[in-house]
C-alpha cells in the first residue's frame, strides 16, 4: 500500500506541477516552489496523519517528481507522458534512493533519468530502426515549434 501511495505522489508532483507552470502561468521554478511547500508544511504540521514512512517519503517523493513537471510544454503535450515519467520516477526513488545517501541532486538526477526513458520512448518505438533516425527525430521532437 506505500508503494502505491508514493507512485500516485510521483504522478500528482508532476502533473500538478506541469498544469500550474503551463496552463496557471505561474512558471516553471515558482509552480515546483509553492506546491513542494504546500506539500512539505502540510507533513510539518500533520506529521501523524499518515504513518512514519510515508510522512518521511512523501515530500522528497513530491518534490523530486515536481521536477518533471518542470517540462516545457514543447518537449511534452500530453498528460499521459507526464504520468508515466512519475511512474518511472517513483519506481527509481522506491528502488534506488539509498544509493544517493550523501549525494546532492539525487532527486533531480532520478528525475532527469524517468524524463528522458519517458520521452525516448517515441524514439523506439519509430517504425524506423536506425538510431540515428531516431536521433533526428527526437531533435525535431524537441525543438519543434508550436
Amino acid at each position: 500500500m506505500n508503494t502505491l501511495i508514493i507512485i500516485i505522489t510521483g504522478i500528482l508532483g508532476a502533473t500538478l506541477t506541469f498544469f500550474v507552470n503551463e496552463h496557471l502561468k505561474q512558471g516553471a521554478v515558482r509552480a515546483s516552489a509553492l506546491l513542494s511547500l504546500a506539500v512539505g508544511l502540510f507533513f510539518f504540521w500533520f506529521p501523524d496523519i499518515l504513518n512514519n514512512y510515508l510522512t518521511q517519503n512523501i515530500p522528497p517523493a513530491f518534490i523530486g517528481a515536481s521536477f518533471i513537471g518542470m517540462v516545457s510544454s514543447k518537449a511534452i503535450t500530453h498528460y499521459s507522458w507526464l504520468i508515466i515519467a512519475g511512474i518511472l520516477f517513483s519506481i527509481i526513488y522506491l528502488n534506488a534512493s539509498h544509493f544517493f545517501n550523501g549525494y546532492g541532486g539525487a532527486l533531480g538526477t532520478s528525475a532527469a533519468i524517468a524524463l528522458l526513458a519517458t520521452l525516448g520512448i517515441p524514439v523506439t518505438l519509430s517504425k524506423r530502426k536506425k538510431i540515428t533516425n531516431g536521433i533526428l527525430i527526437f531533435r525535431k521532437w524537441i525543438f519543434k515549434k508550436k
